[in-house]
Protein backbone atom coordinates (compact mmCIF):
# COMPACT_ATOMS: atom_id res chain seq x y z
CA UNK A 1 0.00 0.00 0.00
CA UNK A 2 1.34 3.06 -1.27
CA UNK A 3 1.83 5.96 1.93
CA UNK A 4 1.38 9.59 1.84
CA UNK A 5 2.26 12.50 4.58
CA UNK A 6 4.53 9.59 6.74
CA UNK A 7 6.23 12.78 7.84
CA UNK A 8 5.12 16.66 7.22
CA UNK A 9 7.80 17.62 4.98
CA UNK A 10 6.50 14.65 2.66
CA UNK A 11 3.59 17.06 1.88
CA UNK A 12 4.36 20.70 1.14
CA UNK A 13 2.14 23.46 0.46
CA UNK A 14 3.03 26.58 -0.37
CA UNK A 15 -0.10 29.31 -1.28
CA UNK A 16 0.55 31.72 -4.06
CA UNK A 17 -1.05 35.02 -3.81
CA UNK A 18 -0.93 38.17 -5.44
CA UNK A 19 -0.73 41.09 -2.72
CA UNK A 20 -1.72 44.47 -3.25
CA UNK A 21 1.00 45.90 -0.48
CA UNK A 22 1.20 49.28 0.64
CA UNK A 23 3.20 51.20 2.17
CA UNK A 24 1.10 51.45 5.18
CA UNK A 25 -2.67 50.29 5.73
CA UNK A 26 -5.16 49.12 8.41
CA UNK A 27 -4.26 45.58 8.02
CA UNK A 28 -0.44 44.04 9.06
CA UNK A 29 0.21 40.76 6.58
CA UNK A 30 1.95 38.38 7.66
CA UNK A 31 3.65 34.65 5.73
CA UNK A 32 2.33 31.82 8.28
CA UNK A 33 4.04 28.56 8.30
CA UNK A 34 3.54 25.75 10.09
CA UNK A 35 3.06 21.90 10.51
CA UNK A 36 1.30 20.06 12.98
CA UNK A 37 -1.82 22.42 13.07
CA UNK A 38 -4.79 23.12 10.86
CA UNK A 39 -5.53 26.93 10.18
CA UNK A 40 -8.25 27.65 11.99
CA UNK A 41 -6.11 26.48 15.45
CA UNK A 42 -3.41 28.28 15.19
CA UNK A 43 -5.31 31.41 14.69
CA UNK A 44 -6.95 31.13 17.83
CA UNK A 45 -3.91 29.93 19.67
CA UNK A 46 -2.05 33.30 18.04
CA UNK A 47 -4.92 35.49 19.33
CA UNK A 48 -4.78 34.16 22.47
CA UNK A 49 -0.74 34.33 22.52
CA UNK A 50 -0.75 37.98 21.61
CA UNK A 51 -4.26 38.98 23.39
CA UNK A 52 -5.77 40.33 19.77
CA UNK A 53 -9.24 39.21 18.82
CA UNK A 54 -9.71 36.58 16.66
CA UNK A 55 -12.22 38.20 14.31
CA UNK A 56 -8.61 40.71 13.35
CA UNK A 57 -7.32 37.54 11.33
CA UNK A 58 -8.38 36.89 8.37
CA UNK A 59 -6.55 34.14 5.85
CA UNK A 60 -7.61 33.07 2.34
CA UNK A 61 -7.77 29.48 2.86
CA UNK A 62 -7.56 26.31 5.12
CA UNK A 63 -4.03 24.20 5.37
CA UNK A 64 -4.11 20.62 6.16
CA UNK A 65 -2.85 19.97 9.80
CA UNK A 66 -0.71 16.89 8.05
CA UNK A 67 1.54 19.24 6.28
CA UNK A 68 4.00 21.36 6.21
CA UNK A 69 2.77 24.62 5.29
CA UNK A 70 2.70 28.54 4.23
CA UNK A 71 0.49 30.88 4.00
CA UNK A 72 -0.69 34.88 4.22
CA UNK A 73 -2.83 36.09 6.64
CA UNK A 74 -3.77 39.50 8.02
CA UNK A 75 -4.00 41.10 11.43
CA UNK A 76 -6.65 44.03 11.89
CA UNK A 77 -4.69 46.95 13.46
CA UNK A 78 -5.65 47.62 16.85
CA UNK A 79 -9.03 50.02 16.35
CA UNK A 80 -9.89 49.02 12.95
CA UNK A 81 -12.70 46.86 12.01
CA UNK A 82 -12.30 43.59 10.05
CA UNK A 83 -14.24 43.00 7.22
CA UNK A 84 -15.21 40.29 4.98
CA UNK A 85 -13.31 39.98 1.54
CA UNK A 86 -14.86 39.24 -1.50
CA UNK A 87 -15.35 35.69 -2.88
CA UNK A 88 -14.73 36.37 -6.16
CA UNK A 89 -11.58 34.31 -7.37
CA UNK A 90 -9.07 34.50 -10.01
CA UNK A 91 -9.68 32.39 -12.94
CA UNK A 92 -8.08 29.09 -12.30
CA UNK A 93 -6.51 29.15 -15.81
CA UNK A 94 -3.78 31.99 -14.32
CA UNK A 95 -0.45 31.64 -17.10
CA UNK A 96 2.87 31.04 -15.99
CA UNK A 97 3.86 34.90 -16.64
CA UNK A 98 0.94 35.82 -14.12
CA UNK A 99 2.13 33.58 -11.37
CA UNK A 100 6.01 34.82 -11.31
CA UNK A 101 4.35 38.69 -11.19
CA UNK A 102 1.86 37.58 -8.65
CA UNK A 103 4.66 35.80 -6.93
CA UNK A 104 5.49 37.82 -3.34
CA UNK A 105 8.99 38.57 -1.93
CA UNK A 106 10.72 38.16 1.54
CA UNK A 107 10.38 40.64 3.96
CA UNK A 108 14.18 41.43 3.59
CA UNK A 109 13.33 42.35 -0.06
CA UNK A 110 12.52 45.17 -1.73
CA UNK A 111 8.79 45.34 -3.43
CA UNK A 112 6.97 48.20 -4.43
CA UNK A 113 3.63 50.02 -3.04
CA UNK A 114 1.30 52.34 -4.82
CA UNK A 115 3.42 54.97 -3.52
CA UNK A 116 7.16 54.15 -4.13
CA UNK A 117 9.71 51.40 -3.78
CA UNK A 118 10.72 50.89 0.11
CA UNK A 119 12.50 48.21 2.27
CA UNK A 120 9.93 46.25 3.55
CA UNK A 121 12.50 45.73 6.69
CA UNK A 122 11.94 49.41 7.56
CA UNK A 123 8.62 49.32 8.82
CA UNK A 124 8.29 49.34 12.54
CA UNK A 125 5.77 47.30 14.38
CA UNK A 126 7.40 48.14 18.07
CA UNK A 127 3.70 49.75 18.80
CA UNK A 128 1.57 46.31 18.16
CA UNK A 129 1.94 43.03 19.92
CA UNK A 130 3.11 41.29 17.50
CA UNK A 131 6.94 41.33 16.38
CA UNK A 132 7.91 41.30 12.57
CA UNK A 133 9.41 37.45 13.41
CA UNK A 134 8.11 34.75 15.20
CA UNK A 135 10.15 31.60 15.49
CA UNK A 136 8.52 28.39 17.22
CA UNK A 137 9.03 24.45 17.01
CA UNK A 138 6.36 24.21 15.09
CA UNK A 139 5.41 27.47 13.11
CA UNK A 140 6.50 30.59 12.26
CA UNK A 141 5.53 34.23 11.43
CA UNK A 142 7.20 36.77 9.24
CA UNK A 143 6.06 40.38 8.74
CA UNK A 144 5.49 41.14 4.71
CA UNK A 145 3.55 44.58 4.62
CA UNK A 146 0.65 46.39 5.24
CA UNK A 147 -2.87 46.60 2.67
CA UNK A 148 -5.95 48.07 2.66
CA UNK A 149 -7.92 45.27 2.98
CA UNK A 150 -8.15 41.81 4.66
CA UNK A 151 -6.52 38.11 3.23
CA UNK A 152 -9.39 36.55 1.57
CA UNK A 153 -9.70 33.97 -0.74
CA UNK A 154 -9.25 36.09 -4.32
CA UNK A 155 -6.03 37.00 -3.86
CA UNK A 156 -5.18 33.27 -4.06
CA UNK A 157 -3.17 32.11 -7.28
CA UNK A 158 -2.75 29.05 -6.33
CA UNK A 159 -0.57 26.78 -4.53
CA UNK A 160 3.19 24.92 -5.08
CA UNK A 161 2.80 21.48 -3.72
CA UNK A 162 6.04 18.88 -3.56
CA UNK A 163 4.22 15.89 -2.24
CA UNK A 164 6.16 12.47 -1.46
CA UNK A 165 4.95 9.26 -2.13
CA UNK A 166 6.16 6.08 -0.22
CA UNK A 167 6.51 2.77 -0.17
CA UNK A 168 6.09 2.18 -4.07
CA UNK A 169 6.61 -1.30 -5.29
CA UNK A 170 8.92 -1.73 -8.69
CA UNK A 171 5.37 -2.05 -10.39
CA UNK A 172 3.68 0.91 -8.84
CA UNK A 173 6.25 3.29 -9.59
CA UNK A 174 6.21 1.71 -13.59
CA UNK A 175 2.28 2.08 -13.54
CA UNK A 176 2.51 6.32 -11.89
CA UNK A 177 4.70 6.83 -14.40
CA UNK A 178 2.59 5.80 -17.41
CA UNK A 179 -0.59 7.82 -15.74
CA UNK A 180 1.39 11.12 -15.05
CA UNK A 181 1.70 11.08 -18.83
CA UNK A 182 -1.53 10.41 -19.61
CA UNK A 183 -2.55 13.26 -16.55
CA UNK A 184 -0.19 15.32 -18.55
CA UNK A 185 -1.98 15.23 -22.06
CA UNK A 186 -5.32 14.91 -20.59
CA UNK A 187 -5.42 16.76 -17.15
CA UNK A 188 -7.89 14.97 -14.68
CA UNK A 189 -11.44 15.94 -13.60
CA UNK A 190 -10.99 18.54 -10.76
CA UNK A 191 -13.40 16.84 -7.97
CA UNK A 192 -13.38 18.36 -4.35
CA UNK A 193 -11.54 16.01 -2.15
CA UNK A 194 -12.92 14.24 1.34
CA UNK A 195 -11.01 17.58 3.09
CA UNK A 196 -13.92 19.80 1.93
CA UNK A 197 -16.48 16.97 3.52
CA UNK A 198 -15.26 16.78 7.35
CA UNK A 199 -18.56 17.97 8.41
CA UNK A 200 -20.29 14.92 6.54
CA UNK A 201 -22.31 12.55 8.79
CA UNK A 202 -21.97 9.35 7.26
CA UNK A 203 -25.24 8.55 9.38
CA UNK A 204 -27.48 11.40 9.17
CA UNK A 205 -25.55 13.38 5.94
CA UNK A 206 -25.47 16.97 5.56
CA UNK A 207 -26.36 19.64 8.08
CA UNK A 208 -26.89 22.61 5.09
CA UNK A 209 -29.12 19.67 2.66
CA UNK A 210 -30.87 19.40 6.14
CA UNK A 211 -31.58 22.96 5.98
CA UNK A 212 -32.49 23.47 2.28
CA UNK A 213 -35.06 21.00 2.30
CA UNK A 214 -36.60 23.01 5.97
CA UNK A 215 -35.87 20.15 7.91
CA UNK A 216 -34.39 21.82 10.79
CA UNK A 217 -34.89 19.90 13.50
CA UNK A 218 -32.74 17.29 11.67
CA UNK A 219 -29.89 19.83 10.64
CA UNK A 220 -29.54 20.41 14.89
CA UNK A 221 -28.99 17.31 15.53
CA UNK A 222 -26.24 16.96 12.80
CA UNK A 223 -24.89 19.74 14.58
CA UNK A 224 -24.63 18.48 18.15
CA UNK A 225 -24.73 14.82 17.53
CA UNK A 226 -22.01 13.83 14.39
CA UNK A 227 -18.95 11.84 15.19
CA UNK A 228 -15.60 12.57 13.66
CA UNK A 229 -12.71 10.03 13.61
CA UNK A 230 -10.50 12.76 14.94
CA UNK A 231 -13.19 13.43 17.96
CA UNK A 232 -11.66 12.57 21.36
CA UNK A 233 -13.10 9.15 23.32
CA UNK A 234 -14.97 11.54 25.61
CA UNK A 235 -16.42 13.42 23.00
CA UNK A 236 -17.91 10.90 20.84
CA UNK A 237 -19.41 9.65 23.85
CA UNK A 238 -20.76 12.99 24.97
CA UNK A 239 -22.12 12.67 20.87
CA UNK A 240 -23.59 9.76 21.19
CA UNK A 241 -25.40 10.46 24.37
CA UNK A 242 -27.04 13.90 22.40
CA UNK A 243 -27.77 11.05 19.14
CA UNK A 244 -29.31 8.88 21.23
CA UNK A 245 -31.85 11.08 23.35
CA UNK A 246 -32.45 13.59 20.68
CA UNK A 247 -36.08 14.63 21.46
CA UNK A 248 -35.45 14.25 24.86
CA UNK A 249 -34.68 18.00 25.80
CA UNK A 250 -34.70 17.50 29.56
CA UNK A 251 -32.19 14.30 29.05
CA UNK A 252 -30.42 16.29 26.66
CA UNK A 253 -30.09 18.80 29.20
CA UNK A 254 -28.67 16.83 32.05
CA UNK A 255 -25.75 15.59 29.52
CA UNK A 256 -25.08 19.31 28.44
CA UNK A 257 -21.62 21.00 29.16
CA UNK A 258 -20.93 23.94 27.49
CA UNK A 259 -22.65 26.91 27.33
CA UNK A 260 -24.13 26.76 24.37
CA UNK A 261 -25.32 23.38 24.79
CA UNK A 262 -27.43 24.10 28.01
CA UNK A 263 -28.81 27.52 26.28
CA UNK A 264 -30.04 25.19 23.41
CA UNK A 265 -31.79 22.54 25.35
CA UNK A 266 -33.37 25.16 28.06
CA UNK A 267 -35.05 27.11 25.33
CA UNK A 268 -36.04 23.61 23.72
CA UNK A 269 -37.61 22.51 26.81
CA UNK A 270 -39.74 25.54 26.72
CA UNK A 271 -40.27 25.88 22.80
CA UNK A 272 -39.89 22.34 21.70
CA UNK A 273 -39.75 23.29 18.18
CA UNK A 274 -37.94 26.01 17.80
CA UNK A 275 -34.85 25.08 15.94
CA UNK A 276 -34.73 28.06 13.86
CA UNK A 277 -33.84 30.46 16.42
CA UNK A 278 -30.64 28.18 17.67
CA UNK A 279 -29.42 27.53 14.13
CA UNK A 280 -29.49 31.44 13.82
CA UNK A 281 -26.56 30.98 16.43
CA UNK A 282 -24.34 29.31 14.55
CA UNK A 283 -21.15 31.12 13.68
CA UNK A 284 -20.89 32.52 10.39
CA UNK A 285 -17.55 30.39 9.81
CA UNK A 286 -19.05 27.01 10.84
CA UNK A 287 -22.05 27.93 8.86
CA UNK A 288 -19.73 28.91 5.42
CA UNK A 289 -18.24 25.81 6.45
CA UNK A 290 -21.28 23.19 6.49
CA UNK A 291 -23.14 25.49 2.99
CA UNK A 292 -19.76 24.79 1.42
CA UNK A 293 -19.53 20.79 1.84
CA UNK A 294 -23.06 20.59 0.56
CA UNK A 295 -22.66 22.48 -2.48
CA UNK A 296 -19.54 20.78 -3.45
CA UNK A 297 -20.80 17.60 -2.93
CA UNK A 298 -23.96 18.47 -5.52
CA UNK A 299 -21.03 19.58 -8.01
CA UNK A 300 -19.30 16.70 -7.38
CA UNK A 301 -22.29 14.42 -8.36
CA UNK A 302 -22.89 16.79 -11.52
CA UNK A 303 -19.27 16.32 -12.48
CA UNK A 304 -19.43 12.16 -12.00
CA UNK A 305 -22.35 12.37 -14.27
CA UNK A 306 -20.38 14.40 -16.78
CA UNK A 307 -16.99 12.27 -16.83
CA UNK A 308 -19.28 8.73 -16.62
CA UNK A 309 -20.80 9.81 -19.73
CA UNK A 310 -16.90 11.22 -21.52
CA UNK A 311 -15.79 7.61 -20.69
CA UNK A 312 -18.04 6.42 -23.84
CA UNK A 313 -15.75 6.07 -26.46
CA UNK A 314 -19.05 6.54 -29.03
CA UNK A 315 -20.19 9.48 -26.89
CA UNK A 316 -19.64 12.75 -28.87
CA UNK A 317 -21.09 16.35 -27.14
CA UNK A 318 -24.14 17.36 -29.05
CA UNK A 319 -25.48 14.18 -30.27
CA UNK A 320 -27.56 11.38 -28.77
CA UNK A 321 -27.12 8.93 -31.83
CA UNK A 322 -25.01 5.65 -31.66
CA UNK A 323 -21.94 5.53 -33.38
CA UNK A 324 -20.07 2.83 -34.76
CA UNK A 325 -22.94 0.40 -33.83
CA UNK A 326 -21.82 1.28 -29.65
CA UNK A 327 -24.26 0.93 -26.68
CA UNK A 328 -24.90 4.54 -25.42
CA UNK A 329 -25.11 5.23 -22.02
CA UNK A 330 -28.38 5.51 -20.09
CA UNK A 331 -28.98 7.69 -16.99
CA UNK A 332 -30.18 5.66 -14.16
CA UNK A 333 -33.00 6.14 -12.37
CA UNK A 334 -31.33 5.08 -9.31
CA UNK A 335 -31.75 7.75 -6.08
CA UNK A 336 -29.07 9.10 -4.21
CA UNK A 337 -25.31 9.71 -6.34
CA UNK A 338 -27.29 9.79 -10.29
CA UNK A 339 -25.24 6.80 -11.64
CA UNK A 340 -25.44 5.67 -15.07
CA UNK A 341 -26.04 1.86 -17.10
CA UNK A 342 -24.11 0.35 -19.99
CA UNK A 343 -26.64 -1.39 -21.72
CA UNK A 344 -24.39 -3.84 -23.66
CA UNK A 345 -25.52 -4.28 -27.59
CA UNK A 346 -25.39 -8.85 -28.29
CA UNK A 347 -22.60 -8.08 -30.81
CA UNK A 348 -20.51 -6.02 -28.25
CA UNK A 349 -17.51 -7.30 -27.45
CA UNK A 350 -17.48 -8.83 -23.79
CA UNK A 351 -15.70 -6.82 -20.66
CA UNK A 352 -12.69 -8.40 -19.68
CA UNK A 353 -13.41 -11.12 -16.47
CA UNK A 354 -11.64 -7.79 -14.28
CA UNK A 355 -13.49 -4.91 -15.16
CA UNK A 356 -16.60 -7.43 -15.23
CA UNK A 357 -15.72 -8.06 -11.37
CA UNK A 358 -14.83 -4.36 -10.70
CA UNK A 359 -18.32 -3.71 -12.14
CA UNK A 360 -20.78 -5.65 -9.85
CA UNK A 361 -19.23 -2.87 -7.13
CA UNK A 362 -21.22 0.55 -7.44
CA UNK A 363 -18.81 3.04 -6.84
CA UNK A 364 -21.41 5.38 -5.63
CA UNK A 365 -23.53 5.06 -2.47
CA UNK A 366 -27.23 5.04 -3.49
CA UNK A 367 -26.31 3.98 -7.52
CA UNK A 368 -26.74 0.76 -9.39
CA UNK A 369 -24.97 0.06 -12.53
CA UNK A 370 -25.54 -2.81 -14.69
CA UNK A 371 -21.85 -2.85 -16.50
CA UNK A 372 -18.96 -0.67 -15.51
CA UNK A 373 -16.73 0.92 -18.28
CA UNK A 374 -13.49 -0.43 -18.70
CA UNK A 375 -11.96 2.91 -19.32
CA UNK A 376 -12.90 4.13 -15.62
CA UNK A 377 -10.86 4.39 -12.57
CA UNK A 378 -12.10 4.41 -9.02
CA UNK A 379 -11.41 5.85 -6.06
CA UNK A 380 -13.38 5.81 -2.08
CA UNK A 381 -14.31 8.92 -0.88
CA UNK A 382 -16.01 9.98 2.05
CA UNK A 383 -19.18 11.30 0.76
CA UNK A 384 -19.27 9.54 -2.55
CA UNK A 385 -16.50 7.76 -4.69
CA UNK A 386 -14.01 9.33 -7.68
CA UNK A 387 -14.34 8.34 -11.14
CA UNK A 388 -11.83 9.11 -13.22
CA UNK A 389 -11.25 8.55 -17.10
CA UNK A 390 -7.88 7.44 -18.37
CA UNK A 391 -8.41 8.82 -21.58
CA UNK A 392 -9.93 11.07 -23.82
CA UNK A 393 -10.44 11.89 -27.08
CA UNK A 394 -9.48 14.87 -28.96
CA UNK A 395 -13.12 16.33 -29.09
CA UNK A 396 -14.45 15.33 -25.24
CA UNK A 397 -10.89 17.01 -24.40
CA UNK A 398 -11.29 20.14 -26.27
CA UNK A 399 -15.05 20.16 -24.95
CA UNK A 400 -13.83 19.58 -21.30
CA UNK A 401 -10.76 21.70 -21.20
CA UNK A 402 -12.73 24.56 -21.63
CA UNK A 403 -15.75 23.36 -19.60
CA UNK A 404 -16.12 25.57 -16.54
CA UNK A 405 -19.07 24.85 -14.59
CA UNK A 406 -20.88 27.37 -11.74
CA UNK A 407 -21.68 26.02 -7.76
CA UNK A 408 -25.06 24.92 -7.69
CA UNK A 409 -26.93 28.43 -6.50
CA UNK A 410 -29.81 29.85 -7.12
CA UNK A 411 -29.62 32.26 -10.26
CA UNK A 412 -27.12 30.29 -12.10
CA UNK A 413 -26.83 29.54 -16.09
CA UNK A 414 -25.30 26.63 -17.48
CA UNK A 415 -22.98 26.55 -19.81
CA UNK A 416 -24.93 24.64 -22.53
CA UNK A 417 -28.05 22.18 -23.03
CA UNK A 418 -26.08 19.59 -22.06
CA UNK A 419 -24.68 20.65 -19.10
CA UNK A 420 -28.09 21.87 -18.29
CA UNK A 421 -30.04 19.07 -18.76
CA UNK A 422 -27.67 17.20 -16.81
CA UNK A 423 -27.56 19.80 -13.84
CA UNK A 424 -31.54 19.32 -13.84
CA UNK A 425 -31.04 15.03 -13.75
CA UNK A 426 -28.62 15.93 -10.09
CA UNK A 427 -31.17 18.50 -8.88
CA UNK A 428 -34.31 16.04 -9.22
CA UNK A 429 -32.46 13.18 -8.00
CA UNK A 430 -31.32 14.78 -4.60
CA UNK A 431 -35.18 15.77 -4.64
CA UNK A 432 -34.01 19.94 -4.76
CA UNK A 433 -35.08 22.50 -6.85
CA UNK A 434 -32.91 25.68 -7.76
CA UNK A 435 -35.22 27.98 -5.90
CA UNK A 436 -34.30 26.01 -2.39
CA UNK A 437 -31.13 27.61 -2.60
CA UNK A 438 -31.92 30.63 -1.69
CA UNK A 439 -32.29 30.42 2.00
CA UNK A 440 -34.24 33.29 3.86
CA UNK A 441 -34.52 32.28 7.26
CA UNK A 442 -30.60 31.93 7.94
CA UNK A 443 -28.76 34.33 6.57
CA UNK A 444 -25.08 33.88 8.28
CA UNK A 445 -23.78 32.56 4.53
CA UNK A 446 -25.79 31.58 1.46
CA UNK A 447 -24.61 29.89 -1.77
CA UNK A 448 -23.06 31.68 -4.45
CA UNK A 449 -22.29 30.29 -8.30
CA UNK A 450 -19.01 30.64 -8.51
CA UNK A 451 -17.72 29.24 -11.14
CA UNK A 452 -14.64 26.31 -11.72
CA UNK A 453 -13.19 24.35 -14.15
CA UNK A 454 -14.39 20.80 -14.91
CA UNK A 455 -10.84 19.46 -15.80
CA UNK A 456 -7.77 20.28 -14.49
CA UNK A 457 -3.46 19.69 -15.26
CA UNK A 458 -1.06 20.34 -12.98
CA UNK A 459 1.60 23.00 -14.25
CA UNK A 460 5.04 23.19 -14.00
CA UNK A 461 5.26 19.59 -13.06
CA UNK A 462 8.63 18.16 -12.04
CA UNK A 463 9.19 14.16 -11.15
CA UNK A 464 11.31 12.67 -9.58
CA UNK A 465 11.92 9.04 -7.58
CA UNK A 466 14.61 7.18 -6.02
CA UNK A 467 15.04 4.56 -3.47
CA UNK A 468 12.73 4.97 -0.05
CA UNK A 469 15.13 5.35 2.64
CA UNK A 470 12.16 4.67 5.34
CA UNK A 471 10.69 1.71 3.63
CA UNK A 472 13.55 -0.48 2.47
CA UNK A 473 13.36 -2.49 -0.86
CA UNK A 474 10.95 0.71 -1.71
CA UNK A 475 10.75 3.18 -4.28
CA UNK A 476 9.76 6.78 -3.76
CA UNK A 477 8.07 8.95 -5.96
CA UNK A 478 8.23 12.93 -5.93
CA UNK A 479 6.16 15.46 -7.43
CA UNK A 480 6.46 19.10 -8.09
CA UNK A 481 3.58 21.19 -9.05
CA UNK A 482 1.06 24.03 -9.14
CA UNK A 483 -2.33 24.13 -9.19
CA UNK A 484 -4.88 27.08 -9.64
CA UNK A 485 -6.64 27.75 -6.64
CA UNK A 486 -9.02 25.55 -4.91
CA UNK A 487 -7.93 22.17 -6.52
CA UNK A 488 -6.76 19.53 -4.59
CA UNK A 489 -2.83 18.20 -4.60
CA UNK A 490 -4.52 15.14 -3.29
CA UNK A 491 -7.18 14.62 -6.22
CA UNK A 492 -3.76 14.01 -8.31
CA UNK A 493 -2.19 11.42 -5.97
CA UNK A 494 -5.80 9.60 -6.03
CA UNK A 495 -6.23 10.00 -9.58
CA UNK A 496 -2.33 8.33 -10.51
CA UNK A 497 -3.14 4.89 -7.63
CA UNK A 498 -6.58 4.53 -8.24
Amino acid sequence: MIKVKVKPEDFIVEEVADLPLQKDGNFRVYLLRKRGWNTVDILKMLSRKFSIPHSYFSYGGKKDKYAFTSQYITIARQGDKKTTPPLSSPSQGEDRERRKKSRIKPPNSRFHTNDKEVLSNSISLHEYPVPQKVDEENYSLSFVGYMDRPMGPDLITGNRFQIVVRNLAENDLTSALHEIDRVKRDGYPNYFDDQRFGSFDARQGFIAEKILKKHYNGALKIYFSSIHPEDSKEEKEHRKFFYENWGNWQVCLKGATSKFEKETFRYLEKHPKGFIPILQRISHEKMVLFFSAYQSHIWNEFLRKIIRLVSNDSFMFGTSKTINSSPLPVLSKAKGMGEVEWREKKNHPPLSPRSTERSRRSPIKGGEISCRRPDLKISKGIAGDYLFYTQLDDKNKAYLSTLVIPMPASNIRMPDDFTKNLFSEVLKENNLKSPMFNIRKLRQAFFKGIERKAIVTPEDLVVDYAEDEIYQGKKKLTLKFFLPRGCYGTMFIKRLFC
